[in-house]
């Protein structure tokens, strides 16, 4: 069973940074596929950053601030968080799919005070 677990949530103050990191159980030849997701109360878990195959992609409202990246030594995904605003304060889960299944963790929680 591969597991996911995410790090680095935290308190953060308006234009400050943050790194989440998401740790795969198993370590994983390449981290072909992976996303970063949010989701705040009472809305959709939206994909806000991407990346396959070392191409990646973000939502707009990200764009330009978030930085997705994985290391296959050590099996992570990371997601730099540049310039925080109010409105990025979330719950963020890391996916992974392995082997055709897709595995969450149990997700960080990201609060930027304005």
């Amino acid at each position: 069973q591969v597991q996911v677990a995410e790090s680095g949530g935290g308190l953060v103050q308006s234009g400050g940074s943050l790194r989440l990191s998401c740790e795969v159980s198993e370590r994983i030849v390449n981290l072909y596929t992976a996303g970063w997701y949010r989701q705040t109360p009472g809305k959709q878990r939206e994909l806000i950053a991407g990346i396959s195959g070392g191409r990646t992609n973000y939502a707009d409202s990200v764009k330009g601030r978030f930085t997705i990246s994985t290391d296959d030594a050590k099996s992570t995904v990371d997601l730099q968080m540049n310039s925080l605003k109010a409105e990025d304060t979330a719950v963020y889960y890391c996916k992974v799919p392995v082997g055709g299944v897709d595995y969450w963790g149990q997700g960080t929680q990201v609060t930027v005070s304005s």
